[in-house]
């Protein structure tokens, strides 16, 4: 055991003592702690490049979810957090209070690191109330559409092969409108340079699950491609598109993505300076990040690192990586900046490699400086 998680485990033995409170792993209902004013529904999203959350002002808005994994904000403001094992989403009000559950996604087979993973929101949602949720099914990993009065959801994208681990799932709606999802190589290396395989792969959808018209392959979804398990999808205020995804033993990654590259992997972990592959612009050792959910506001993309227990801040205008909360709040899966620019932080401590603490999982908020 680290000295970091030594102490973490310390402290929460610590607090269990004190406390007469339930313990981490009880069936409490989630509830909200903090509330803020919420955004005026006049007001314009933030939008990338428009913020700079203050880090030194933390507001614990929920505890006592089941691993948080999906987050996406509805455009009142609200949020909606997908519980990756029991496959609930949540939604918390805009201004905080205690999560509700809005709606169940069926067929989810939870186990590993599959279950209910990324959530998006469609880009004209106040027209056709559209979500979109990215799962582990029985047989395989799939995307589906549907509304919060639908029973059942339409499958627009199937066929992403399941494993144990390696099931990728963040899905966000570019600039363009369209549809990214970030797959993994379900522990199989060679599909990720199979150009017709869509596992270890960024697609690009339109919002019927269909590929895009602009994609590198005419017919194909596939963005890019040798990605091992992509766990972050981001852009700033210019439209440059960045991926998340975990190395193996020795290199994690931030790569800027463009049509068509191809990553490397399993060829090649971290920079390698092979003109077939392109080079990632971060690389981390796996013990300090294993990065996850990934959000660009200001000049800043943030990271949060699952088994290094920290928020990565990366300058994009130049300067190095510094580490924030460095086993403060342990794991820490995704985050998200809001429409009124805060930065949202999920922890991810109750998913079976975390050392649980009084009120895990949790949902934390940074508002604007």
């Amino acid at each position: 055991m680290s000295p970091r998680s030594h102490t973490r485990l310390m402290s929460v033995v610590a607090g269990a003592a004190l406390l007469t409170a339930c313990s981490p792993d009880s069936d409490a209902s989630p509830r909200g702690e903090a509330t803020f004013a919420p955004p005026s529904s006049a007001a314009s999203p933030a939008g990338p490049g428009k913020t700079k959350p203050d880090l030194t002002a933390p507001q614990t808005i929920a505890t006592g979810l089941d691993v948080p994994w999906g987050m996406a904000f509805l455009p009142d403001g609200s949020a909606l957090i997908a519980e990756r094992d029991r496959a609930d989403i949540l939604r918390i009000p805009a201004g905080g209070g205690d999560p509700a559950k809005v709606y169940q996604v069926p067929g989810v087979d939870a186990g590993g690191e599959g279950g209910l993973l990324g959530l998006a929101v469609d880009p004209d949602y106040d027209q056709n109330r559209f979500l979109y949720a990215y799962y582990t099914a029985p047989d395989d990993n799939r995307i589906v559409r549907f509304t919060l009065s639908d029973r059942q959801p339409e499958v627009i994208f199937d066929g992403i092969d399941k494993a144990g681990i390696h099931n990728g799932g963040r899905i966000a709606f570019g600039p363009d409108k369209m549809l990214y999802a970030g797959t993994g190589d379900a522990s199989n290396g060679g599909e990720s340079q199979d150009p017709d395989d869509v596992n270890g792969k960024i697609l690009r959808l339109t919002r019927d699950g269909k590929p895009a018209p602009g994609n590198p392959r005419a017919g194909s979804p596939v963005w890019s491609m040798g990605h091992r398990n992509v766990q972050g999808l981001a852009w700033d205020a210019k439209g440059t598109m960045y991926g998340i995804e975990f190395g193996q033993n020795t290199w994690d990654e931030v790569n800027v993505i463009k049509p068509g590259k191809n990553y490397g992997w399993p060829e090649v972990e971290g920079k390698a300076n092979d003109s077939r592959f392109e080079n990632p612009i971060v690389q981390w050792g796996t013990d300090e990040a294993s990065p996850s959910g990934a959000a660009v506001a200001g000049d800043t993309l943030y990271v949060a690192a699952l088994r290094g227990e920290r928020l990565w801040t990366v300058p994009l205008n130049g300067g190095a990586p510094k580490a924030e909360f460095t086993g403060k709040y342990g794991r820490l899966r995704t985050v998200e900046v809001a429409p009124d620019g805060a930065l949202w932080l999920s922890t991810s401590n109750q998913d079976g490699r975390g050392d649980p603490s009084d009120g895990d999982d949790r949902i934390l908020r940074f508002p604007v400086a």
